[in-house]
């Protein structure tokens, strides 16, 4: 087994600790009982020092190696979903429309597990902080624990995370040089004209109509307006208007999100946008005001970095692509590679339910991989003095 041989030795208690996580799941940052749980484990570990509080509940703790050295950073974010599950499994979350539907749960075990084996053998020079984040589902944790100063007062050199993949096999790993993840924008178009009766729409003016054209328009952007050659999805998800069949309503709502990689094509994107807002509402004789929100920005691997982590995720595992195919969906671990560099990795969760799906459940399997990659990393890293 390509684990480290002590992690696996201690294999069913990370499984235990990740039964308790997922059964009490937290949403955004309001992740105390969890933060409470994970800074009672790294006291038992006996790390070095334990920073509560950051970024409303997130911690950092710190493991001291041997000798001098630097600091690097080792993130797992801790939120949930707010979601039913639907699993049935023994440790199903008790707490009704809050689920670990994407492995957070899994990724806090598998830095858990790192922290036990690196308080133990410290065989590493300098330090590691170990960032126990909220709110990565929506709120952007990490970008606010970088905004409270965790980079500098921890004196963090390079920072490092891991998140779980269904349908990649457990034990196999895949990240990339340069960007992995998509940046991620949400807008909000509100149309507004004049109700009606549904028999008498020249009395109206009908903001359902121009909300159909906007939303024709909108598709135009990525099929005329931007290079294929780059990376752009425009998904239009919601459309809210109306109450009854016989009423013309009075406003319409439009939302979506936009992904892409390049600043210039995000700020084409918001510049059509805004055009087609102006022309539609002139051409059907309404109002469309666009609320156009700039969110998780891309997720930027550093080449080097990567290329050390892949070799680590070899070590560890059973293969890592090292230059796989990026993904449109995004991070916030993005603000942490932004203010230092690092990679984020993906590792396999198996032939599972995909994340984000009601039956989802993380692989226990998969978390001493995730733990031995991490530990090695350290050591690799920031090889022990004397």
């Amino acid at each position: 087994m390509p684990v480290i041989n002590r992690i696996a030795d201690f294999a069913e208690e990370m499984k235990g600790w990740r039964h308790q996580l997922h059964a009490a799941p937290e949403i955004g940052f309001d992740c105390h009982e969890t933060a409470g749980f994970i800074t009672a484990r790294l006291r038992d570990f006996g790390v070095d020092e334990i920073h509560e509080g950051i970024a409303t509940s997130g911690v950092v703790a710190l493991i001291r190696g041997r000798g001098e050295g630097p600091v690097i950073g080792l993130r797992a974010d801790m939120d949930a979903l707010p979601m039913d599950e639907q699993t049935g499994l023994p440790h199903a979350s008790a707490n009704k429309g809050r689920m670990h539907a994407c492995g957070h749960d899994g990724h806090t075990t598998m830095l858990l597990g790192a922290a036990k084996y690196l308080a133990e053998t410290r065989n590493f020079a300098g330090t590691v902080a170990l960032i126990f984040q909220p709110a990565e589902e929506g709120g952007g944790g990490a970008g606010v624990m970088v905004e409270e100063g965790v980079m500098e007062r921890f004196g963090i050199d390079e920072v490092f995370a891991l998140h779980n993949e269904p349908g990649l096999p457990v034990g196999q790993f895949r990240t990339a040089p340069g960007p992995i993840m998509a940046e991620v924008d949400d807008f909000t178009i509100t149309v507004t004209g004049k109700g009606g009766h549904g028999a008498m729409p020249h009395d109206a003016t009908d903001p359902v109509v121009a909300a159909c054209g906007i939303v024709t328009a909108i598709q135009t952007i990525v099929s005329r307006n931007h290079d294929a050659r780059q990376d752009l999805v425009i998904s239009v998800t919601q459309i809210h208007t109306g109450s009854a069949d016989n009423v013309i309503p009075a406003t319409a709502w439009i939302n979506g999100t936009v992904r892409s990689f390049d600043k210039q094509v995000q700020a084409m994107v918001m510049r059509r946008m805004r055009e087609i807002c102006e022309g539609q509402a002139m051409a059907y004789g309404v109002r469309a005001d666009l609320d156009y929100n700039l969110g998780y920005p891309a997720t930027v691997n550093d080449a080097g970095k990567a290329e050390f982590a892949a070799g680590v995720a070899e070590e560890v595992g059973l293969g890592c692509d090292a230059d796989s195919q990026r993904a449109m969906g995004a991070e916030d671990f993005s603000f942490m590679l932004e203010a230092r560099p690092g990679a984020y990795l993906f590792i396999g969760n198996g032939e599972t339910a995909g994340v984000h799906h009601p039956e989802y459940d993380f692989n226990d399997e998969t978390a001493p991989y995730g733990a031995s990659f991490f530990a090695r990393l350290v050591e690799r890293a920031q090889p022990a003095r004397g």
